[in-house]
C-alpha cells in the first residue's frame, strides 16, 4: 500500500487538462492569483496539487531564516533579519485545516518566551512557512470567512501584517494559493470568489475506458509507490524543468497591445466587475506565453486565459450556472484581433489548451489519454472537449457543476426588492394554467402547474432567540472564536492573555517571584469569551397545495422563498425544504449548505391535490430531530409558508405541540378581501413570529408597523 507521505506523479494524472493547465500558468506565475477548483467529490483535486509541489524548483533561502528569505535580496524588514548566508531546500506544500484560528494562519506572540523571558517574540504561522511555496485549503468553502479574509489579503499583496497582544509584524508572503470545493456542500461568498485569479470546474467522466485507466493506475501506485513513481520520473523531470524555463523567460514576453485591447474587451463584453479580472486574464496570458516558450502574448494566450480567468466573475446571482460562452468568446478575440495577426484559432496547436500535445506528460497515447484522473480510484474530469488534444478540457466550466452558484452581484441583488432576474428562472409550464379549485378533485388528486419564481428580494431578517454555540455564521447571536471579545472564563483553548495575567498579578508576592518573570499556576489561565453571529439549519415547510395556486399566489411564494434562500446563503446557513401537498409531505431537499439546490429544487416544484398541513409540520419534526443528533449545535428556524388551510389529514394543531421549543416563522398566504387567519392561528399555536407574504420584504414599512400592533 502507499505509505502516507507518498505522493502520486503530476505527469500520470489522467486528463484533467484545465486543472493542469490552471496549476501549471500558476506554478510559472504565482502572480496570477491562484486557483480555486471546484468539483464533485473523488474527483483527484486534492491528489492533483500535492502532486505540483514535487515539480517546483528548489527555494535559495538564507540558512535560519523562518521566513525563507532568498539570499539574493533578504527582506530588510525580515523578523529574523539581518541575514547572511545562502542555502537552498525544496519548494513547501502547506496545508491549511479547516478548523484553523487565526493566530495558526498568520502567526501570534510566544507566550512561553514572553512569560518566561519577558520579551516579545513572533511566532510564525502557517502564512510564513508557505512563502515562496504552495498554501492548499481543501474545503476552502468551509472554512470561516474571516480566515479566507486574512488568506486572500496576503495573497493579494504578497504579505502578511500582524498587529496582535503587542506583537507588530510584517514578513513577506508569496505563495501559490489553491483551495479545492464541493460546491454541493456550500459556496465561498462571491467577494471571496472573485478573489481567486482562476477557477476551474472538475466533474467524473462517463466514459468507461477513461475510468478504467485511473482505476488501473491508481491501483499500480497503490501495490508499489516507489516504482510507479520512477515510471514516470522522465515525465515529471521534463514538466519540472519546462516549469523552471518558463519562469526564466516570463520577465522577457510581451503583452502587445493588440493581445491587451483583446483582454480588455472580453472583460467588458462578460460585463465583469471592476479590473481584477483584466489584470489577472493578462497576467495568465504571459505567464502561457512562457509556458509555451514564446516571448509574446498571442489571441491563443488570452483566449485560454479568459476561459479560466472569467467564467466565476461573470456571474451576477448566487443561483446562475457558472460557465462562459464559447462562440461569444471567439466573435470578441476575433472582433479586436490584430489585422496583422493570424493566430491559429481555438482548433490549432496553440489553441485553447494549447499544451495538450506536448503538455503534462507529454503525450496524447493511451497511457495519457484525456480523462478520469488517478486519484482515488474513481472519476476524474468532464468536459466538452475532453476527449480533444486541441481543446484542453474546453467544457470543464461549461456545466461541470451548473447547480453550484456564488454570484459576482449577491449582496447587491439581495437588496435591491425588485428582481429584474426572475423571469429568466421561469421553467416549462411556467404558463400552466393554475385552477383555484385544483384541491377539491379526489385527494391527492387535482391538476398539477409549475410556475415561476416571482420576483426575489431582501427579505427580513429572522433569528433564533438566545445565545447559540453554532457554526460560524452571520444570523443569530452566539459565542464564537471568533467574534468580538467580551468576557473571560477560566481556561486555556482561546487563551486571553491580558486576562491571565491580570489573574496572576496580585498572587505574585504570595509565590515569591523573584527577578523578571511571572511565576503563573494553571488557574490562573483565561480564555477569551467571544460573541458573534452563528449560521443556523433554516428548515422551509412550503404548502404546495392547490390553494396556493390561487390568484398566481405561487408566483409570490416562489419569490418569497427564494429571497430568503438567498439570505440564508449570505448568512452562511445550512437550508432544507419540505412541501406538503396530496396526502403527505416529502422532503424535497435534506439539510445541505448547498442553497443552490434548495433554488433548483423549489423552482421545479409543481402544485395541485388537498392540503396535508398536519403532515408537513410530522415531516418537519422529524427531519429536525434527526439533524439535531447529526449536528447539534445548529440552532434550526422552521420557516413555515401556508395559508394556513388543511383540507387532507389530521388538525394541524395534533402536531403543533411536536415543535415545541422550536424557533418558527409563519408566513401567512392568505389574501383576498375575506380573511380566515387560519396561519396565524396556527402561528400563535407554535409560538411563532406570523408576518404576511407582502410584509416580508425588509424595509416594507406597512408590514413593520403591522407586525408592532401585533406584539
Amino acid at each position: 500500500m502507499a505509505s502516507s507521505d507518498a505522493r502520486y506523479p503530476f505527469s500520470a494524472i489522467v486528463g484533467m487538462d484545465d486543472l493542469k493547465l490552471a496549476l501549471l500558468v500558476n506554478a510559472v506565475s504565482p502572480r496570477v492569483g491562484g486557483v480555486l477548483v471546484r468539483g464533485e467529490k473523488g474527483t483527484a483535486k486534492s491528489t492533483i496539487v500535492r502532486a505540483l509541489a514535487a515539480l517546483l524548483p528548489p527555494v535559495p533561502v538564507v540558512p535560519g531564516c523562518r521566513f525563507s528569505c532568498d539570499p539574493s535580496a533578504p527582506d530588510p524588514r525580515c523578523p529574523d533579519g539581518p541575514h547572511s548566508g545562502a542555502g537552498e531546500r525544496p519548494a513547501r506544500l502547506v496545508e491549511l485545516p479547516v478548523g484553523a484560528a487565526e493566530e495558526r494562519l498568520t502567526g501570534s506572540l510566544d507566550i512561553e518566551r514572553a512569560l518566561t523571558e519577558g520579551v516579545t517574540a513572533f511566532e510564525p504561522g502557517l502564512l510564513a512557512a508557505a512563502h515562496r511555496g504552495v498554501l492548499y485549503v481543501d474545503e476552502v468553502n468551509l472554512l470561516h470567512d474571516h480566515l479566507v479574509d486574512l488568506l486572500l489579503d496576503a495573497a493579494a499583496m504578497g504579505e502578511s501584517h500582524v498587529e496582535r497582544e503587542g506583537v507588530s509584524v510584517r514578513h513577506a508572503a508569496r505563495f501559490l494559493l489553491v483551495g479545492t470545493m464541493n460546491p454541493e456542500e456550500g459556496e465561498l461568498r462571491p467577494q471571496l470568489l472573485d478573489r481567486f485569479g482562476l477557477t476551474v470546474e472538475v466533474a467524473a467522466t462517463r466514459d468507461p475506458a477513461e475510468r478504467a485507466e485511473v482505476v488501473r493506475r491508481r491501483l499500480r501506485f497503490e501495490d508499489d509507490p516507489g516504482s510507479f513513481a520512477a515510471l514516470w520520473a522522465s515525465a515529471e523531470a521534463e514538466l519540472a524543468g519546462r516549469i523552471a524555463a518558463a519562469r526564466a523567460l516570463l520577465p522577457d514576453v510581451a503583452l502587445t497591445d493588440a493581445a491587451l485591447r483583446q483582454i480588455t474587451a472580453v472583460c467588458a463584453a462578460f460585463d465583469v466587475d471592476g479590473l481584477r479580472a483584466d489584470l489577472v486574464t493578462a497576467r495568465a496570458a504571459l505567464a502561457l506565453a512562457a509556458w509555451n516558450g514564446r516571448t509574446e502574448v498571442n489571441s491563443d494566450d488570452v483566449r485560454n486565459a479568459a476561459r479560466l480567468a472569467l467564467p466565476h466573475r461573470r456571474r451576477r446571482d448566487p443561483f446562475d450556472a457558472p460557465g462562459l460562452d464559447r462562440d461569444r468568446l471567439d466573435e470578441v478575440l476575433n472582433e479586436h484581433a490584430d489585422p496583422d495577426d493570424d493566430p491559429d484559432g481555438p482548433g490549432g496547436p496553440d489553441g485553447p489548451g494549447g499544451g495538450a500535445t506536448d503538455g503534462p506528460g507529454g503525450s496524447t497515447g493511451a497511457e495519457d489519454a484525456t480523462g478520469p484522473g488517478a486519484d482515488v480510484g474513481t472519476d476524474e474530469h468532464a468536459g466538452a472537449g475532453a476527449n480533444s488534444g486541441a481543446d484542453v478540457g474546453t467544457g470543464a466550466n461549461a456545466g461541470a457543476s451548473a447547480d453550484a452558484g456564488t454570484g459576482e452581484g449577491a449582496n447587491a441583488d439581495a437588496g435591491a426588492g425588485e428582481g429584474a432576474r426572475a423571469g429568466a428562472r421561469a421553467e416549462a409550464g411556467a404558463g400552466a394554467s393554475e385552477s383555484p379549485g385544483a384541491e377539491d378533485g379526489p385527494p391527492g388528486g387535482g391538476r398539477e402547474s409549475v410556475v415561476a419564481a416571482g420576483a426575489a428580494y431582501k427579505p427580513r431578517l429572522f433569528t433564533v432567540p438566545g445565545l447559540g454555540a453554532g457554526a460560524p455564521g452571520r444570523r443569530s447571536k452566539a459565542r464564537t472564536p471568533h467574534g468580538r471579545v467580551t468576557g473571560d472564563r477560566p481556561g486555556a483553548a482561546g487563551l486571553h492573555l491580558t486576562a491571565t495575567l491580570r489573574a496572576a498579578a496580585p498572587r505574585q508576592r504570595a509565590r515569591g517571584r523573584t527577578g523578571a518573570g511571572l511565576v503563573l499556576r494553571p488557574g490562573d489561565l483565561r480564555a477569551a469569551v467571544r460573541d458573534g453571529r452563528e449560521g443556523n439549519l433554516v428548515l422551509f415547510v412550503v404548502d404546495a397545495s392547490g390553494s396556493m395556486a390561487a390568484r398566481r399566489r405561487m408566483t409570490a411564494v416562489k419569490g418569497a422563498v427564494l429571497s430568503l434562500l438567498r439570505d440564508a446563503y449570505q448568512r452562511r446557513d445550512k437550508v432544507g425544504l419540505i412541501t406538503f401537498r396530496g396526502r403527505d409531505a416529502e422532503v424535497a431537499l435534506p439539510p445541505t449548505s448547498s442553497v443552490e439546490a434548495g433554488a433548483r429544487r423549489l423552482e421545479r416544484l409543481p402544485t395541485g391535490g388537498r392540503t396535508p398541513l398536519a403532515a408537513g409540520l410530522v415531516r418537519a419534526a422529524g427531519v429536525l430531530r434527526a439533524e439535531r443528533l447529526r449536528d447539534p449545535a445548529r440552532r434550526p428556524l422552521l420557516v413555515l409558508v401556508t395559508d394556513g388551510r388543511a383540507t387532507a389529514g389530521a388538525d394541524p394543531a395534533t402536531a403543533a405541540p411536536l415543535l415545541d421549543g422550536v424557533a418558527c416563522v409563519v408566513v401567512d398566504c392568505e389574501s383576498g378581501p375575506v380573511r380566515l387567519g387560519l396561519a396565524a392561528a396556527l402561528g400563535a399555536r407554535l409560538g411563532a413570529e406570523t408576518v404576511r407574504l407582502d410584509d416580508l420584504a425588509a424595509g416594507n414599512l406597512a408590514g413593520l408597523v403591522r407586525a408592532h400592533r401585533a406584539a
